[in-house]
């Protein structure tokens, strides 16, 4: 999917420039670029925003539960949507697509590894009053591959790993490193503040 007028380009197969890296992450022949050992984080920060972020889940037929391709996109790097090896899984929050320990996804949308996927997530941020204190929480909406998987679902705060413990109104995009080789490419950011 092209990124529309108004995308931050966070990947797109010709450079790492958006990302703060560290020498591991480089991409790969085909222009993705492929998870080592630390996550990668945004130079940007977000708020309310649309985001695509399209993953390929490797082909691990000896690894079982969470050692079959585990990453994660981190909304404002404290929100994770799950990145797992699911296809043919029941939905479950710590299973591809789910919030991690938040929500489950209405359906699994997995497809095989090995094979391209995709996330669109509509993102608004939380609401904070003038002294700081929330007001509103976060709200999410992701289709994994083109099927709505989390509909406008409330999260009553950040999930564990994150960059931070504590909500913000903007935050980065972190892609996690959980160990396997998840690759991702063509990331962008629609800002709808």
């Amino acid at each position: 999917m092209a990124p529309p007028d108004g995308a931050i380009v966070l990947m797109d197969g010709k450079n790492m420039d958006a990302w703060h890296t560290l020498p591991h992450w480089q991409l790969l022949g085909d222009g993705s670029a492929q998870v080592v050992p630390t996550n990668l984080v945004s130079k940007e920060e977000f708020g309310d925003a649309l985001i695509h972020v399209e993953f390929l889940i490797p082909f691990m037929p000896n690894a079982s539960g969470q050692a079959r391709g585990n990453s994660g996109v981190y909304v404002q790097g404290r929100y994770e949507v799950q990145v797992l090896d699911s296809f043919g899984d029941l939905p479950m929050d710590n299973l591809c697509g789910g919030i991690y320990k938040k929500a489950v996804p209405l359906v699994c949308a997995s497809l095989p590894p090995l094979q391209w996927q995709t996330y669109d997530i509509t993102f608004r941020a939380p609401r904070f009053d003038a002294n700081g204190n929330k007001i509103q929480h976060a709200e999410i909406t992701v289709v994994h591959n083109g099927i709505t998987i989390h509909d406008n679902v409330i999260l009553d705060g950040v999930t564990a790993g994150g960059v931070s413990a504590e909500e913000a109104s903007v935050g980065v995009l972190m892609l996690q490193d959980h160990g396997d080789p998840v690759r991702f490419r063509n990331i962008w950011v629609k800002p709808l503040d």
